[in-house]
């Protein structure tokens, strides 16, 4: 009887499973700054899937303009989502949250987000690897440019580092 009641329980959590899969290929997609972002997320955690949108900068903008943390991002009306754009645009926080502080070229802080993020970076690496610097130059060498032990790990595969062959 025990064995019968347990194979049904196991059949029964593996039919939800199934419907939540379901659920999950059904699911309804938020378009915000450019990024889809799954409406079963809450508005919290779903901002942070948008490149350059952080934790800080997600309970930032929830305060700010009075969104509920818990709410879904499907529940979110057309007018909230316009608001959340328009915030994410100009960005109106504390300069040490934002992304690009003392800009290189500029000198003005400034807050980037999706490709353009991604573009800056690649220009940053590539200004290192110009002036020969020594980040630039651990970019050129796919090495690590940030301190990491380098003796156990970043080994490429192919190339044989302080390993002496017989004769």
């Amino acid at each position: 009887m025990e064995k019968k009641q347990e194979r049904r329980n196991q059949t029964q959590e593996k039919q939800t499973a199934k419907k939540d899969a379901r659920e999950e290929e059904n699911e309804i997609l938020v378009r915000i700054s450019g990024y889809d972002i799954p409406g079963s997320k809450n508005v919290y955690a779903g901002l942070t899937k948008i490149k350059g949108v952080s934790w800080s900068i997600s309970n930032a903008l929830c305060v700010k303009l009075n969104v509920n943390r818990a709410k879904k991002i499907a529940e979110l009306k057309k007018e909230e989502i316009m608001e959340i754009e328009s915030f994410l645009r100009s960005l109106p926080i504390l300069n040490f949250l934002k992304n690009r502080r003392s800009d290189s070229e500029t000198g003005e802080t400034k807050h980037y987000l999706g490709s353009d993020l991604e573009i800056r970076r690649e220009f940053d690496i590539k200004r290192l690897k110009e002036i020969k610097s020594y980040k630039g130059i651990r970019h050129s060498a796919k090495l690590p440019v940030r301190g990491q032990r380098t003796r156990s790990h970043f080994r490429k595969k192919g190339k044989p580092m302080g390993v002496k062959r017989k004769k």
